[in-house]
Order: C-alpha cells, then structure tokens, then sequence
C-alpha cells in the first residue's frame, strides 16, 4: 500500500465524498443495483458511519469499506458481513483494498466476530482475486441470480475464519 494512505474509521463529514467515490467508481461489474443519485447518502439506520473505515492518501478519500452484522439474529451475531468495498481507479493495484479488507477483518475480530462473508458479482473476477489474497474462500454460488444489461450473472458467496491463527499473513 502506498505509504501515504491511512485507515481510519469514517466520519460523519466523510459521506459527501464517500458517495463521490462510489458513483465515480459505479459499474454494472461490480453493482447489481441502480446507480446511486447525485446528492443521496450512504450512511443510515442500517448503515451507520461506525460501520465504516476509509483509506485516505492526502486530504482525499481514495477507498472505504463497509462491514454489519450478518444479520439482526442473536444466533448469527459472530458473524459480519462486508456491505460495500470501492477504491478511486487512481489507487487500485497499490494495496489499498487489500488494506481495507484486512483492517475490516481486524475491527470485526476485536469486536468478537468469528467470520467474516461477503458476496460478489460472478463476472467480477478482480474483486474474486482480491479475496482470495485476503483469505476468503467460495462458500456458494446462486447462479444467475442477477440480469444484468442482458446477461445473467451468478452471486458469488465468500467467507474466510476471523481468528488470529487463520487469518493470513500480510504481504
């Protein structure tokens, strides 16, 4: 990763540009719903700031990361669930997602999470790549789950241990 970018938690000042961000970075490769309108927010009642860490290089906001619970079950509650991942195309290949996922693995296991799932997109075989280096693994596939422009795409399901002897070593 670039040695001027930090990992911080977001703020709440931060969701102007975080949405900058995301539409800046919106494609139907790595979004399965509608492009986000100018001007709407990220952060809600099921998406808080706190759930939320950014990679900042400078003044500016170049990736973030979002991560909640699996779900509202008491049952389920050792897992999280990572809800959004974005990097400026300026700073993709520098280490920046990976830093992201890794320091969301990192908040989630401090805060007594076991595992951490995510999904992606089928097609989106750099995000799959990424993952994969960061120590998730395929857990399922609902194929065709999405029409996307056309074209049926599978929803890629993945998840990797959150304990200390499981989790991979940095590179």
């Amino acid at each position: 990763m670039a040695s001027d970018v930090v990992i911080r938690p977001a703020r709440a000042e931060d969701e102007r540009e975080i949405v900058e961000l995301l539409r800046s970075v919106w494609s139907r490769v790595s979004e399965p719903g509608p492009e986000r309108p100018a001007g709407a927010g990220v952060f809600d009642e099921r998406h808080p700031v706190e759930s939320y860490l950014v990679a900042v290089s400078g003044r500016r906001i170049v990736g973030y990361i979002a991560q909640a619970p699996a779900s509202p079950l008491e049952t389920n509650r050792h897992v999280r669930h990572i809800q959004g991942l974005a990097v400026l195309e300026s700073a993709r290949g520098s280490g920046v997602g990976q830093a992201l996922v890794e320091a969301a693995c990192a908040a989630a296991r401090a805060g007594g999470a076991r595992r951490m799932a995510l999904r992606v997109l089928g097609h989106n075989e750099p995000a799959q790549q990424l993952y994969r280096r960061c120590g998730f693994a395929v857990v399922g596939v609902l194929p065709e789950e999405f029409l996307l422009d056309g074209a049926y795409v599978d929803d890629v399901w993945m998840s990797r241990p959150l304990s200390d002897a499981d989790a991979p070593a940095h590179r």
